[in-house]
């Protein structure tokens, strides 16, 4: 696993392939002007 990206305060986030909710596929790429919100939480039953 690549280490974390993590991007200084002004810097652009790195870009971020997921599944959404529903399972439909998410680019942050696909939303460049755009407000977004991207939340992380730990997965069930793991340390967190």
């Amino acid at each position: 696993m690549p280490d974390p990206v993590i991007p200084e305060v002004g810097q652009s986030a790195p870009p971020i392939e997921a599944a959404a909710t529903g399972g439909a596929p998410f680019s942050l790429a696909e939303q460049i002007g755009r407000w977004v919100a991207v939340y992380f939480y730990p997965r069930a039953n793991t340390p967190g």
